[in-house]
């Protein structure tokens, strides 16, 4: 089992802050999705290096005494260069299917989730989440569910090697769209 988990609520929305951290309430969602990635059997930390998956990883280290690995394949999505409007740009493209612009930033996010061992467990972002769980389902829409915070999606290897979606993680409201 792989495990792709997104990072806590951040203190800042992603509109107004390039990289922040968790706030009181994503803080709670890290320490009771530690636990929880424990009890399931994770041990193998990678993580974004994005501040809000950091800290999301960091109630993880400390119970598995576990360092994450840096892994910025599972990082946010990369907006193209001359975009004056992330948030404006991020709606349009969460509100389609994958442009060709992004579909090598995909299959680099999934070649490295799938490169992972299992027990592995990635601390990231709701696109980079979906770009997997898209990728491995075949599904072209650029959201295909809306993984909460500190959500916990399960994949797993099926007998020919290739990854599946063993179950999603919870859903909630976002910010997002």
């Amino acid at each position: 089992m792989i495990y792709l988990v997104r990072h806590g609520e951040a203190a800042a929305s992603w509109g107004d802050h390039p990289d922040p951290g968790l706030s009181d309430v994503g803080q709670a969602q890290a320490k009771m999705t530690a636990e929880r990635l424990v009890a399931m059997g994770a041990r193998l930390p990678i993580t974004s290096p994005m501040q809000r998956c950091r800290e999301t990883a960091l109630p993880f280290e400390e119970l598995t005494g576990q360092a994450a690995r840096l892994e910025a394949a599972v990082s946010e999505i990369v907006t193209p260069e001359g975009v004056e409007d992330r948030v404006a740009w991020l709606k349009s493209v969460m509100a389609s299917t994958w442009p060709e612009t992004l579909k090598a930033w995909r299959e680099a996010t999934f070649d490295a989730v799938n490169a992972l061992p299992d027990q592995s467990v990635v601390f990231s972002h709701f696109v980079a989440i979906n770009a997997v769980v898209s990728r491995i389902s075949g599904d072209p829409r650029t959201v295909v569910f809306r993984p909460g915070h500190g959500s916990i999606t399960q994949l797993e290897r099926g007998a020919d090697g290739k990854l599946q979606v063993a179950a999603l993680g919870e859903e909630a409201a976002t910010r997002i769209l």
